[in-house]
């Protein structure tokens, strides 16, 4: 109770400081957490002296699990796979570059730091891949610049460059487990035959999850079709783990994708989201906050302002250099580096996996969970830099980048044009 509470409260408060209720509910965790109050460790939150039962966080973290993999779900069923067919070299190359650059110079820095490379240094590289382009699109959307081609190359880069980011987990993932002391050619092969197994087999067996959601929707009970899909992402994530020996976030990404393939897709959509984010998701971003402890950073402070400093800039190198490439001129190029600044949700559950599996230490997790609020905040400000207001039209949009309208998510292009209508003013 107090923890949803917590979490839904510090949501709407940063939303009225036009920040994502991501960042205000990991606030609220810190707050929470060790890092200040560390409220759960209070008497009142333990199990009785000789009583069963285990300590609040573990209920926290058990749950904050589920939510991880409905979120990524989530995140699945709102890839727009027709739309990543037409978004062009710019954005494909934009977030190539905003996952390799920051890869390469964020492994590099944490063995500056005497990190081991397998698999410390790595799983550091890899937090810092993905993007969280909310914050982003939402500070487009305020100066008029979201549907300009820079703010569509954005868009479209951030969704290539989360999937992206999920690969490149899922290889180190793989690895990680197959060998605790670097990679062999035996490994290697292990690790490639059991991945391709299973993303044959999850691909094969669209046709049977199809059919399973058909069965599902002929029961004549409630919400059957919604919990056909629940089961089918546990069994995608199940096998993620446990075939191809990657994550099981990877699992449940998956499924959502070819969920999304569906004619049930919008049933799923319209039912998933209240489970997911009432609960569950909150969960999980104010446990990340709980298990954090930044009193924990004065050891690491220089390691953790190199990491925001590598967050920031490779990143925004990346993006920019290989935009600029691929054919965008210098100002237009800088100004998707800076779009794809912010993380967010895949650097945290990648964060949270490592420390789990005892990868990575709290001090490094902590470092991950600073380096997420402080890339949050100083997006907006960069973003507004790089795009003059006075520099867009409302509504003009390059067709090139986003596909023609019938590949867009008609719901997205349905709101856009509402709130750009004069009657909604």
């Amino acid at each position: 109770m107090l923890v949803v509470a917590a979490a839904k409260t510090a949501g709407a408060l940063a939303n009225r400081l036009h920040q994502p209720s991501v960042f205000g509910e990991i606030l609220a965790g810190l707050i929470l957490g060790p890092t200040v109050l560390d409220v759960l460790a209070w008497p009142v939150f333990l199990p009785p002296p000789g009583a069963p039962g285990a300590p609040l966080l573990d209920l926290v973290r058990d749950l904050a699990q589920v939510g991880v993999l409905l979120l990524m779900f989530v995140a699945g069923l709102e890839t727009d796979v027709a739309m990543m067919r037409h978004v062009g070299k710019v954005a494909f190359w934009s977030a190539f570059g905003g996952v390799v650059v920051p890869l390469v110079v964020g492994t590099a820095v944490a063995l500056a730091f005497g990190l081991p490379l397998y698999w410390q240094a790595v799983f550091i590289g890899a937090m810092l891949t993905a993007t969280s382009v909310t914050i982003s699109a939402q500070t487009l959307l305020e100066i008029g610049a979201l549907r300009s081609r820079e703010g569509s190359t954005i868009l479209a880069a951030a969704v290539i460059d989360d999937v992206m980011g999920i690969i490149v987990l899922s290889l180190v993932v793989a690895f990680a487990r197959a060998s605790t002391a670097g990679i062999d050619w035996r490994v290697l092969a292990t690790v490639t035959l059991r991945v391709s197994i299973y993303f044959t087999i999850a691909i094969l067996a669209r046709r049977w999850l199809t059919a399973a959601l058909r069965w599902a929707s002929s029961l004549g009970v409630s919400q059957a079709v919604l919990s056909a899909a629940v089961v089918l992402m546990f069994a995608y994530a199940w096998g993620a783990e446990y075939i191809g020996g990657v994550a099981a976030i990877t699992g449940a990404y998956v499924a959502g994708v070819l969920i999304a393939q569906t004619e049930f897709k919008t049933i799923i959509d319209a039912g998933i989201h209240p489970l997911t984010y009432s609960i569950f998701v909150p969960l999980f971003f104010i446990s990340i906050g709980l298990q954090a402890n930044a009193r924990e950073l004065g050891a690491r402070a220089a390691f953790t302002i190199a990491l925001i400093g590598v967050a920031i800039v490779a990143k925004a190198v990346g993006c920019a250099s290989l935009a600029w490439l691929s054919g965008f001129s210098p100002a237009p190029a800088i100004r998707v580096g800076v779009g794809m600044i912010p993380r967010g949700e895949v650097e945290l559950i990648i964060a949270g996996y490592a420390l789990a599996s005892g990868i990575i230490g709290r001090d490094i997790f902590s470092a991950a969970v600073v380096m997420v609020l402080v890339t949050t905040i100083v997006a907006p400000p960069l973003v507004r830099l790089a795009f003059p207001r006075h520099a867009f039209v409302l509504g003009t949009v390059d067709e090139t980048l986003i596909g023609p309208p019938d590949v867009r998510d008609p719901r997205r292009h349905q709101a856009q044009a509402s709130r750009h209508s004069p009657h909604s003013r």
